[in-house]
């Protein structure tokens, strides 16, 4: 049996590897996945994908292309979640700050650099018509240090996804003054380059396992409730967060790539583009 590392954000979207892996549908295939939550997100995946800490990660579709432009000698195999990440902006509940356009030349709390709550900030400024040169950032590692932050005032605002924070909005922690989607598929499936080349037909396995869950956990018998009590979500927000998402088993397009890195060169995030073939592998 062959043995293969994952990593992954600890949010909704990954539960279909968790069911995968607990109803033994990788063992089927010759398969012993590893899982390893990665709350730290982004900026940590990559940096794992660099120093072999994992082989996989299911990665932020604009953060993976960065990293990739950048030297990581990854690649990617197939989109994950087609459908755009609702970042959340946030503000402590205490905040003077009331609406988005209070947020101008405020600091930005990030998990770390390169992390999605970074890139996005950008976008969000580039949106809003801020000066995305103006921006300062505040570096908390996780949601937890999120509420650090905005609670003690070393950070103004924090972006996270909208429904996985929506809980520390409920209870009066943060408050929520606006939404930015991703222009973009959210997720990504991205594989260390080595480990692809020397593993293909395990790999091509990994994806029909995950792909045939994706395709059917919208209609698993009482899903909702699972993870509204697995994440501490309302069942009725649950509900809303599965009918806005759509899982894909289709891998990026060139038309896609050249989108995202087109945006990424205009918020100044990159500074080159690369190849779709040094970018995206079709299995």
């Amino acid at each position: 049996m062959k043995s293969l590392k994952i990593a992954g954000v600890p949010e909704h979207f990954n539960l279909p590897w968790q069911l995968a892996i607990e109803n033994n549908k990788f063992h089927e295939v010759g398969i012993d996945l590893q899982w390893t939550d990665v709350p730290e997100g982004t900026g940590k995946l990559c940096q794992m994908l660099r120093d072999g800490s994992t082989d996989i990660a299911v990665i932020l579709t604009e953060g993976i292309i960065k990293d990739i432009v950048n030297g990581n000698n990854s690649k990617i195999i197939q989109i994950y979640v087609e459908s755009p990440l609702i970042w959340g902006i946030h503000v402590g509940a205490d905040s003077k700050y009331t609406t988005l356009s209070d947020l101008e030349n405020t600091k930005v709390a990030i998990s770390r650099y390169g992390s999605g709550s970074e890139l996005m900030a950008y976008v969000n400024a580039d949106q809003q018509g801020w000066d995305k040169n103006s921006l300062t950032f505040e570096v908390v590692n996780t949601i937890d240090g999120a509420v650090t932050a905005l609670t003690n005032g070393t950070a103004d605002y924090f972006m996270w996804e909208h429904f996985m924070t929506k809980p520390l909005v409920d209870k009066g922690i943060f408050r929520r003054v606006g939404d930015c989607p991703t222009p973009w598929p959210s997720f990504v499936i991205a594989v260390r380059e080595d480990v692809l080349q020397q593993n293909p037909d395990e790999i091509k396995k990994l994806l029909n396992s995950i792909n045939e869950q994706t395709r059917v956990f919208k209609s698993i018998p009482n899903i909702d409730s699972v993870l509204a009590t697995k994440f501490q979500q309302k069942t009725e927000d649950i509900q809303q967060w599965l009918k806005l998402t759509e899982w894909s088993q289709n891998n990026l397009s060139k038309e896609m790539t050249d989108t995202i890195q087109n945006q990424l060169l205009e918020l100044q995030i990159i500074n080159k583009k690369a190849t779709f073939i040094n970018l995206v592998k079709a299995l």
